[in-house]
Formats: structure tokens, sequence, C-alpha cells
């Protein structure tokens, strides 16, 4: 009679690959209201007052200004929203986003 024994399978774990994050750009417009840009930085993107400024002025002076890093997807998302929100009070206020390098 032959010995039918069981033979172990090494385990596999497979590799996950971390999500290619996104960066969100708040780019520069001459028409929307300062204040109405920090309090989007600060609803949307949860920034503190004065982040929300720097970002702001950062973003005036040089054309654009990175406001976050996050997967695609939040990116993304938080960008729409928050181009949104501008133009519902019929601002341009434009977010935009791309792959970090």
């Amino acid at each position: 009679m032959s010995d039918t024994g069981t033979r172990l399978r090494p385990r596999v774990v497979p590799k996950l690959a971390r999500p290619r994050l996104h960066k969100v750009i708040l780019l520069n417009d001459d028409f929307t209201p300062r204040d109405f840009v920090v309090m989007v930085l600060k609803a949307e993107f949860r920034l503190g007052a004065d982040q929300a400024r720097r970002v702001m002025i950062t973003a005036h002076q040089k054309g654009a200004c990175v406001v976050s890093v996050y997967p695609r997807d939040i990116a993304e998302t938080k960008a729409a929203r928050a181009t949104d929100a501008g133009r519902a009070k019929g601002h341009p206020l434009t977010f935009t986003t791309e792959p970090e390098e």
C-alpha cells in the first residue's frame, strides 16, 4: 500500500503596492476673492488659517501651489469639490491634480 501523505504548500504573501500619490494644486486667478480661497482651503483641506493664507499667497505669487498630497481618488475628489465650491459662488477658482514624482 502506498503512503499518501500531504505536502504543505509554502505560504505565499502577496506584496501590495502602495497607491500612487497625487498632488492637489491650487491655480491662481485674479478674480476669486482671497478670503473665499482661504475659506475653501480651510473647509475642504482642513488647513489652519495661517497655512491656508500661505498657500493662497504662494499660488498668487507663483501661479500655482501644492495644497496637499493624497492617493489619486481622494486627490481628484477633493480638487473637484473645491473647484465646485468656487463655481457655485460664480468664481473661476480652480484646483487640479497631478502625479507626485
